[in-house]
């Protein structure tokens, strides 16, 4: 969980007959819950994580109809979702209500969790408060072609990192995501393929004098790009006297590269395969973007050298941009065809394996279980950078799960969206008055 290599022999007491996993771990429901959370920890290769996972599983869907309702409920929570999947803030959120429940809860530490809880959402509402103005101010909202989800995207920086001190990153991501959806909308939905070619080429070009040649839509959108990137490098020049711009130049580039790579495939009518569309797909989901910009916004001091091994897209990287396509891929896919998008990967492996929608699911599936065994090993590497960038990486697909694990919660925001918006930025805990 804190990156340490620990090796899966820890469990071999729970090991009976044959090296089959005990019986008499289906008496106490505790601790069986809590070898399914260990579970998900597992790497490549350890068998022993997979037997448990299953084990645990099927036995704890018997289990949660027998036990106490404290328990049960935290067990059904964890079979809809393990717990190493799951947000940190929103997860402290429900805790925080399960654990009033607790036989043994200690009154005064549960009135300092909220306490905690209400002070710092205070400090997200004043952030909040920063990055509305901002996006009024700036006016892209009036464009009434794309999907307007600030407090979404702000809800996403929140899940990367939420400790206090580090508000300014999630302005500044909150900012930069926001012209990701709008760019990307422009691609999927509102461009020509002429006029795609013509932003992609200003993009490339990264000069204000680009723009002549676009169209009064895009003009405007990438003034305001360039100015947003810029006041962000410029903070960074004052403060450490290095120069980012390229770097935030190479990140914008290769995503709009690989947005017009999706649209030729598009006006083409061009099924890729699994492995072509993942390529493209992995830089096209943005993560690479938003984790280049994560790490300047989180760094005291911002180095060449990881800057590099960002670019190079490292596992760490790689796996993190992985899960999200996944993740979204499995949830938005089947409206976003409807519309008229591309294929996705559920749909590049029903064209390539010849197989059903129900079994290319499977296979998603299957490849996210997998992914993150890869992730939990990336996360016991080394780095020429440091925490918080590390965890904003796998916190990233712990936000994708959140907001697709029913559905598009980004692109359609339903009633669930909505209440852990309101949950975590408008309403406080109640406190008991003494």
């Amino acid at each position: 969980q804190h990156g340490y290599d620990v090796s899966q022999d820890v469990f071999a007491k729970y090991k009976g007959k044959n090296d089959r996993l005990k019986v008499s771990l289906c008496e106490e429901g505790k601790g069986m819950l809590s070898l399914y959370e260990a579970s998900y920890f597992g790497l490549e290769g350890e068998d022993f994580m997979d037997e448990a996972k299953v084990f645990t599983t099927k036995n704890l869907k018997v289990f949660r109809t027998n036990i106490n309702p404290t328990l049960a409920k935290k067990v059904s929570h964890s079979l809809e979702l393990p717990l190493h999947w799951r947000t940190s803030r929103l997860e402290a959120r429900w805790y925080i209500d399960v654990y009033e429940s607790e036989d043994n809860m200690i009154p005064i530490l549960l009135d300092l969790a909220k306490l905690d809880f209400n002070i710092i959402q205070v400090l997200y509402q004043s952030e909040v408060q920063k990055l509305t103005r901002w996006w009024v101010d700036l006016g892209l909202y009036k464009m009434d072609f794309f999907r307007d989800r600030i407090l979404e995207h702000y809800f996403w920086c929140l899940g990367m990192i939420s400790e206090q001190q580090f508000g300014r990153f999630r302005i500044g991501l909150a900012q930069l995501t926001a012209f990701v959806t709008l760019i990307d909308d422009i691609y999927d939905v509102y461009g020509s393929f002429e006029e795609l070619l013509l932003f992609t080429d200003a993009i490339e070009r990264w000069d204000v004098s680009a723009m002549e040649q676009l169209p009064q839509y895009m003009k405007v959108c990438y003034m305001a790009l360039l100015n947003t990137n810029n006041g962000l490098a410029y903070e960074i020049l004052k403060e450490q006297a290095v120069d980012i711009t390229s770097n935030q130049k190479k990140a914008w580039v290769d995503l709009c590269q690989s947005y017009l790579v999706e649209a030729k495939w598009f006006y083409e009518r061009y099924t890729p395969t699994l492995e072509e569309y993942l390529e493209n797909a992995v830089v096209s989901i943005s993560t690479p973007l938003m984790l280049m910009n994560s790490y300047y916004l989180t760094t005291d001091k911002v180095t060449k050298e990881a800057f590099e091994c960002i670019e190079s897209m490292p596992s760490l990287i790689y796996n993190s941009a992985l899960l999200i396509r996944l993740a979204d891929d499995l949830a938005t896919s089947t409206d976003e065809i409807a519309r008229g998008d591309i294929p996705k990967s559920i749909q590049c492996y029903m064209h390539q394996a010849g197989v059903s929608e129900e079994k290319a699911r499977e296979h998603i599936k299957y490849l996210i279980n997998e992914t993150w065994k890869k992730m939990n090993k990336d996360l016991q590497g080394s780095y020429p950078f440091h925490e918080p960038f590390i965890s904003s990486a796998p916190n990233l697909d712990r936000q994708a799960h959140c907001m697709y694990h029913y559905g598009d919660g980004h692109g359609i925001p339903d009633q669930r969206t909505k209440d852990y918006l309101t949950s975590l930025l408008i309403e406080p805990i109640p406190l008991k008055h003494y």
